[in-house]
């Protein structure tokens, strides 16, 4: 079946998975891949950049030795710190970062470097950033996704008028930023203020996938207290397949070409800005894709199932319902 095929009949109810239904499914899959998360991080901390940790850094450019252990011996040698990170930078630089440094040992450093790598000393540059900076950054870092979240909160209350899409949604973002944190801290990626601004990003992106799901819910659930037929539960699940190949096309669309930049700052720009982002958009927008679906609609719909009228209702449903049986199976034995 062609998708285009499969998304007319997802619409029109010919065809539906049942996503709500298992939700208890998703939410123990969510919370092993949460937990994993968490517990990848106690075992293999965040490697922070250097504009979060402070410390020195030199850069060695036109150099055609791209060997990272002579400049772990020149940090060695002149500093006696031998923790030094050195990483590649495009196809003929190496930087390294070290802790703080003196003049005195910055100028040692520079000389020793471009002995080790027979350059000329102008082509080794050297850049400083206190703890203050660094410290400061990362306040900044954590004020912006605090103030992200509950602002969303409050926007997502005031459109939708109820919580618990609020809180169904703000559920799926946290969701989406852990899993992605652990994944960045098992690469083994440093985080730069490039990544910070890729995972406020694709809080943006996890959150526009998770309003399109949600409006469509609201639609479908619009006036359903009024009719005796369907439950809260089956029009949302109806409102997910409607919108499940509108998620699938925009995530693929999306997905293709961060993939095309993540390969191409991995094999040939090496550490860098491109790296860095383009790895906290691929995974963030993976896992966003599969939150919004899996996750946010089924959270809204357990948490408006706690509702009164929404409980009655259902029980009213499903006693018509199982009483249509009843009756259809008196009369065929009656037949």
């Amino acid at each position: 079946m062609s998708m285009y095929s499969l998304g007319n009949d997802l619409y029109s109810g010919k065809r539906s998975f049942d996503i709500i239904g298992r939700r208890k499914l998703w939410y123990t899959i969510a919370l092993v891949f949460v937990l994993l998360s968490a517990l990848l991080l106690l075992v293999k901390p965040i490697n922070f950049g250097i504009d979060f940790r402070g410390g020195s850094q030199f850069t060695i450019s036109g150099t055609a030795n791209m060997s990272q252990s002579d400049a772990i011996d020149v940090l060695a040698q002149q500093t006696g710190d031998d923790t030094a990170r050195v990483s590649e930078v495009g196809a003929n630089s190496i930087r390294v970062q070290t802790s703080e440094l003196t003049n005195e040992q910055t100028q040692e450093v520079r000389a020793g470097l471009a002995e080790a790598y027979n350059v000329p000393i102008d082509d080794v540059t050297s850049t400083f950033i206190g703890p203050s900076w660094g410290a400061d950054v990362s306040g900044k870092a954590l004020q912006s996704l605090v103030m992200f979240v509950g602002l969303i909160s409050l926007i997502l209350w005031g459109y939708f008028r109820t919580w618990t899409i609020a809180v169904g949604a703000i559920g799926a973002l946290l969701h989406d930023l852990i899993i992605t944190v652990g994944v960045y801290g098992a690469s083994g990626f440093e985080v730069t203020p490039a990544t910070v601004i890729g995972l406020l990003t694709i809080l943006g992106y996890s959150l526009y996938d998770t309003v399109v799901v949600f409006d469509k819910v609201r639609e479908n659930t619009a006036g359903f207290l009024d009719q005796n037929e369907t439950t809260y539960a089956e029009q949302a699940n109806l409102a997910v397949n409607q919108t499940l190949i509108r998620s699938i096309n925009t995530s693929v669309t999306g997905l293709l070409p961060v993939g095309s930049i993540l390969v191409i700052g991995v094999l040939f720009q090496g550490a860098g800005t491109l790296r860095d982002l383009s790895l906290a958009l691929f995974v963030g927008m993976l896992i966003s894709a599969v939150s919004s679906i899996f996750l946010a609609a089924p959270l809204a719909v357990t948490l408006g199932e706690r509702r009164k009228d929404i409980k009655e209702h259902t029980e009213r449903v499903l006693s018509a319902r199982q009483g249509a049986q009843d009756t259809t199976i008196i009369r065929k034995k009656k037949a």
